[in-house]
């Protein structure tokens, strides 16, 4: 069929950003990760005290005559993304303080529903040089969705799992790229791009809101960071770049990642997806027996294993969930994580005896 899109995956556009989206099909893409130009309205050279020059950004993708020339360059590939993007896809912009205001300005006026900010805290930022300012240790993304009522994709429990088990907050502390990381000319020795981004900040952003084989896009591809964590995750990518240099330094680091094997140890089972389990199965199947005696973690409170499958304590009897409520005199209560076995001398939760069953059944 003439004139019929098609999704080029796994490959970079050679382009300007806004030209290259338009020859990509109309909800097709599940995440995209946006990088866009800061405008930092840099000027002049900027030096070291000892006098030398910091590398700083200087390029002329950079640079805007005002900020309504901005705001139009933003709001012409917004709109791109907002056509390619699945209904339940969502959108992450990255940015400092000379462009996330108004880039989140744009995202609300075009009806993006913003889902989170987040705040990169760098643990190592460029010092301020000049001291006539508070030293730059941040820069913000924005996540959203098409719409308010968009049904967005979240790995709650992928991000707590990369916790150690605690919620992910919405204020990541990760140093930005540097060392082996930092990819370099080997004749000059200077940066490949000057805005690479640290992979561990990628690995957060597609980890959270993607799954394997999703299409991941990111319009200013740069040295490929995108796409070198959407190859590891078994993500497929689509980038756009319209310098050649770029390109050739992503193509090439593209080249050396290594995909995973096993695509099923990229995936998060999520509780909420998982088989109910009632308490009285664990009775029924023997890995509980009537009479056994549960408690909290401090002994505080104890309760006793009923055949039907409640538990009673010294004034309370009902299910798990209850009866541990009632004894803490709280509004509600996990009972799998707050009561305990004794196995050996060691406090064990009885999740694990769900688990346990869970994984026999299924």
């Amino acid at each position: 069929m003439a004139g019929k899109k098609e999704l080029k995956l796994n490959q970079i556009l050679e382009g300007d950003s806004v030209e290259m989206m338009r020859t990509i099909p109309s909800n097709s893409i599940d995440v995209i990760f946006a990088d866009p130009p800061y405008n930092l309205q840099l000027a002049g050279n900027l030096l070291r005290p000892n006098n030398t020059k910091v590398d700083a950004v200087d390029e002329e993708w950079d640079q805007f005559e005002s900020f309504a020339q901005y705001d139009k360059f933003t709001r012409s590939w917004l709109n791109e993304a907002r056509r390619v993007l699945k209904e339940t896809g969502t959108l992450w912009v990255i940015g400092s303080y000379h462009n996330i205001f108004r880039v989140g300005t744009s995202l609300q006026d075009m009806g993006f529903w913003i889902l989170n900010d987040i705040i990169w805290r760098k643990t190592n930022p460029m010092p301020n040089f000049r001291g006539k300012r508070f030293t730059n240790a941040h820069e913000t993304l924005i996540w959203c969705s098409k719409s308010q009522d968009a049904k967005a994709k979240f790995n709650y429990d992928a991000m707590k799992s990369l916790n150690e088990d605690l919620q992910m907050r919405s204020d990541w502390v990760l140093p930005i790229c540097a060392g082996p990381e930092r990819l370099k000319d080997k004749k000059t020795g200077r940066k490949a791009h000057p805005t690479q981004k640290p992979e561990a900040l990628l690995h957060r952003v597609i980890l959270s809101s993607s799954d394997p084989n999703d299409v991941i896009l990111d319009p200013f591809f740069g040295s490929g960071t995108t796409g070198a964590v959407a190859k590891k995750l078994c993500r497929n990518f689509v980038g756009i770049e319209r310098d050649i240099n770029y390109i050739n330094v992503a193509k090439k680091r593209l080249q050396e990642v290594v995909v995973p094997d096993e695509v099923d140890l990229l995936k998060t089972p999520s509780k909420k997806n998982e088989p109910r389990i009632p308490f009285g199965w664990l009775v029924e199947r023997g890995l509980l027996e009537p009479g056994t005696v549960l408690s909290d973690t401090r002994n505080r409170h104890t309760a006793k294993v009923r055949a039907d499958g409640s538990i009673i304590s010294s004034h309370h009897r009902g299910s798990i969930h209850r009866v541990g409520a009632l004894v803490q005199d709280a509004p509600a209560c996990n009972g799998w994580t707050f009561w305990h076995l004794n196995v050996e001398g060691k406090k064990m939760p009885i999740d694990i005896l769900r688990q346990k069953l869970r994984a026999e059944i299924h």
